[in-house]
Parts: structure tokens; C-alpha cells; sequence
């Protein structure tokens, strides 16, 4: 497992008004937060194929951005961005929903597969492998929640009301760790965001 620092941090989500408030933005969300944290903005940059921007971080220059592609063909801007500024896969980390976790929950990982999740799943085809770290954020799933919707159906739309604290209640917890992430501190990091989530 990696622990090179964390150099460019990719939230997912799809562009555009429509989209701003559902569950499969929750990476742009936490993306957002971050920006504001570093206090940095997000300009479009075409040849990335994204909103970009960058920031000084401790000692550390590192890279957002949020992909305008569309989910499934996030890799566009990831590739584009690892190749440009020479960043090798252990050096991203990728924000994004997981309809696995409840609302609340967060988890850390390094490699591995999918799941279905077509933003990693091209992200993965773009970095020529799953060597990347990625922050799961817990969605929940219909199923798990009680609902009737179809996944597809699911994550374009907007979370209710209590699992909306519970993501934003997920985000806060995120942000308060990220320096960890970019120092490469990963241990440290994921052992604090695991024991905080929810049973």
C-alpha cells in the first residue's frame, strides 16, 4: 500500500444545475468544502476537461478537481491531470458517493475493485489500474433504506432530509482529516475517520 502524499484529489459528481443536489454529487460536495478549506478556487480548464484548482497546502502543492465530463467518463479529467503534471496513481485520491455505506458512514481504501461505480470504473481504465486511494461516502442503498427505487433512479436524486445531515455530518469529518492525506499519513487518517462512523 501507498504512502506517497496525496498530490491531486478528484470529487465525482455530474456538471450542471440538475444534478447539484443528488446523491452522486456527494464527491463534488466534499470537493467544494475542500476548496474553501484551502482557501482556493475552481476554474474551468477545458484541456483537463474539468474545474481545477490549486492550492498550497502545508508545505504541499496539491490539485482539485472536479470532472465536467459526466460520471462515467471522469477518467478524461483524471488522466489528463496525472499525466500533465507527472502524478502517479498512489498520488490520487477520489471522493465519491458509495451506495454500500449508509448515510453517516465513510471508508478509506487503496485499490480494489469498482463495484459498478462507473466514475472509478473509468477512472481505473485512465490511470491503467486501480492503484489509487478513494473516500467512500456512504449514500446508503434503496434497498437498505426501504425504497422501491431503482439504483440508477436512486443516486440522481436527492438525499431526505435526515440522511443529508448524516452526509454533511460525513463531509465535516472529512475535511478535518485531509491534511493526514496530504502529508501521506493514511494510517492515521483512516483509523481516525473509522472509528468515528456510525454502527
Amino acid at each position: 500500500m501507498s504512502t506517497s502524499p496525496i498530490k491531486l484529489i478528484v470529487g465525482l459528481g455530474n456538471p450542471g444545475a440538475d444534478y447539484e443536489r443528488t446523491r452522486h454529487n456527494a464527491g463534488f460536495w466534499l470537493a467544494d468544502e475542500l476548496a474553501n478549506d484551502f482557501r482556493c478556487a475552481f476554474t474551468l480548464e477545458k484541456s483537463f476537461s474539468g474545474m481545477v484548482a490549486k492550492a498550497r497546502v502545508q508545505t504541499e502543492q496539491v490539485y482539485l478537481a472536479k470532472p465536467q465530463t459526466y460520471m462515467n467518463r471522469s477518467g478524461q479529467c483524471v488522466g489528463a491531470l496525472a499525466r500533465f503534471y507527472k502524478l502517479a496513481p498512489e498520488s490520487v485520491l477520489v471522493l465519491h458517493d458509495e451506495l454500500d455505506l449508509m448515510p453517516g458512514q465513510v471508508k478509506v481504501k487503496f485499490g480494489g475493485g469498482h463495484a459498478g461505480h462507473n466514475g472509478l470504473k473509468d477512472i481505473q481504465a485512465a490511470l491503467g489500474g486501480p492503484n489509487f486511494w478513494r473516500l467512500r461516502i456512504g449514500i446508503g442503498h434503496p434497498r437498505t433504506l426501504g425504497l422501491q427505487q431503482e439504483v440508477a433512479d436512486f443516486v440522481l436524486h436527492q438525499p431526505r432530509r435526515d440522511e443529508q445531515t448524516e452526509i454533511e455530518a460525513t463531509i465535516t469529518r472529512c475535511r478535518a482529516v485531509m491534511p493526514l492525506f496530504i502529508a501521506g499519513d493514511f494510517a492515521r487518517a483512516t483509523a481516525q475517520l473509522h472509528r468515528d462512523n456510525p454502527a
